[in-house]
């Protein structure tokens, strides 16, 4: 089986809410890094076989495949595929995945990945509430099937992610050693800390490029 590296990493500044970031439109916000990559690593663009983007809102101007739209709005070669991909909070890690997947199973060699969440345009779970001048107040009630199985009992990731510490621990399903809640606020208290840290430039972080 193939080897996946990773080459280079780059991201934008991280900005604050109605920040100079703020207006800047989602495809032009993720074009900047992909752009800055290419040049960085001084890759031929037209050898990248995909890129692949995580996304979970699509709608409005992250609609559209915002992955290709970034690549495109980067001036990239219009003869390179793009898929955006949602798995919710996990999306742009999951397009790490599916890149280092394709890169291990032989069928490509260059892969593009990444993601990008313009909340000042699109807030966060806006997607969830799209469909509402449709006649769908979420995403899940009335499919018969999702309401046979799970009624109408509240769905989010922080509840599950409570439900799943309060019955197998931190550790999950995966049979590593359950840490009691307190141990555990307490790690998040020192990841917090950590990303202080490093955002008041008193830690290590992925390199930033230039504000677009």
């Amino acid at each position: 089986m193939a080897e996946a590296y990773i080459v280079d990493a780059v991201r934008t500044p991280i900005g604050r809410k109605k920040g100079t970031l703020a207006g800047v439109h989602p495809a032009d916000l993720g074009a900047h890094p992909i752009k800055a990559l290419i040049e960085r690593t001084g890759v031929d663009p037209k050898a990248v076989d995909d890129v692949v983007w995580g996304c979970c809102d699509t709608i409005g101007p992250q609609a559209g495949d915002i992955g290709r739209t970034a690549w495109l709005a980067a001036g990239l070669p219009e003869e390179v595929p793009g898929v955006t991909v949602d798995r919710q909070c996990g999306s742009s890690q999951q397009a790490v995945h599916f890149a280092a997947q394709g890169v291990m199973s032989g069928t490509q060699d260059l892969v593009v990945a990444g993601g990008s969440q313009a909340m000042n345009a699109i807030p966060i779970s806006a997607a969830m509430f799209a469909g509402q001048p449709y006649g769908f107040d979420s995403p899940f009630l009335g499919s018969a099937g999702w309401l046979a199985r799970y009624g109408d009992e509240e769905v989010n990731q922080i509840k599950s992610a409570e439900m799943i510490a309060d019955k197998w621990g931190d550790g999950g399903v995966r049979g590593r050693i359950a840490r009691p809640r307190a141990t555990r606020d307490r790690g998040r208290l020192v990841q917090a800390r950590n990303r202080a840290a490093c955002r008041s430039g008193g830690g290590r972080d992925d390199p930033p490029c230039d504000e677009p």
